[in-house]
């Protein structure tokens, strides 16, 4: 299948076919430390050059968003997400906010009523 000059590789099942180094141009690593609860929202700064993957992103957090959600809307592996969300923070387009969870999230007694409620459902 072809879009004008360019060839679009596309499995049936998975959608489009890029390779995570090619939405990263060959970066392993972000320049912002997160995890998969930081919450990122964006600013309404949009960068000179907005990749489509960027673009997407920055839709997706008009409101804070945890770096797991967007990686799961954008159907990207979490560590091309956190490129492409550092990306989006150098550029000042999106701010990261800290995470407030309500329990502390090593209380055993917690885990174990979660873990007892997940077998349940």
């Amino acid at each position: 299948m072809t879009a004008g000059d360019e060839e679009v590789w596309v499995d049936d099942n998975a959608g489009p076919l890029v390779r995570p180094y090619t939405v990263t141009d060959g970066r392993t690593r972000p320049t912002v430390e997160l995890d998969l609860l930081s919450l990122v929202v964006a600013d309404g700064v949009l960068p000179p050059a907005l990749d489509p993957e960027h673009a997407e992103a920055l839709k997706l957090c008009r409101t804070p968003t945890s770096v797991a959600e967007v990686a799961a809307h954008l159907r990207l592996p979490v560590a091309v997400t956190k490129i492409l969300l550092a990306d989006l923070m150098d550029h000042r387009a999106m701010t990261r906010q800290a995470a407030h969870t309500a329990a502390d999230p090593t209380d055993r007694a917690l885990l174990e009523k979660l873990l007892d409620g997940l077998q349940r459902a």
